[in-house]
C-alpha cells in the first residue's frame, strides 16, 4: 500500500523504520489518536514493554474499525518518559513491523496526564480504496 523512502544520500535509519512513506492516491487514511498502555478493564502494566504492547493492541483495535491492521501503518509517533524506556519500546515495535517499514519518530517527554503511563503512541494508516470508497 505504501512505498518506504530510504534515500542513500542520507544516514540510514537508526532502527527498524523508514525515513518516509509514500502513499499513492486513491487511499483511505486513518489517523489514530495517541494510545496509552491501558487495557479495556483499566489495568496498566508497570513496565514499558507491557504498556507498549497495549498501545499497539489499542491501535490495532482502532484500525480494525476501518478494516485495517498494523500492516497498514505508514507513520508512528511515539513518546516515552525516559531514555531507559527506549530499548523496551523499540523491541516491541520492531517485533511487530517488517518490510515495508513505516516512518517513525520516537521522542522523550516529561510525562503524561497520569504518572503511571510511560509511553504513548499515535499512528497513521493507509489502505487502498474498496469499491471506490
Amino acid at each position: 500500500m505504501f512505498r518506504p523512502l530510504v534515500p542513500d544520500t542520507i544516514h540510514p535509519p537508526f532502527s527498524a523504520y523508514s525515513h518516509g512513506a509514500l502513499v499513492e492516491a486513491p487511499a483511505r487514511i486513518v489517523f489514530c489518536s495517541g494510545q496509552l498502555g491501558v487495557a479495556a478493564d483499566g489495568t496498566i502494566p508497570p513496565d514499558c514493554a507491557g504498556q507498549t504492547k497495549l498501545c499497539f493492541d489499542n491501535i490495532r483495535g482502532v484500525l480494525r474499525e476501518a478494516g485495517m491492521d498494523l500492516a497498514n501503518i505508514v507513520r508512528i509517533n511515539a513518546y516515552v518518559t525516559g531514555r531507559e524506556h527506549l530499548s523496551d519500546y523499540m523491541k516491541v515495535r520492531n517485533a511487530l513491523f517488517s518490510d515495508p517499514l513505516p516512518a517513525s519518530t520516537l521522542m522523550i517527554v516529561s510525562g503524561f496526564a497520569r504518572p503511571e503511563f510511560v509511553v504513548e503512541i499515535e499512528a497513521v494508516a493507509a489502505a487502498e480504496l474498496e469499491n471506490g470508497r
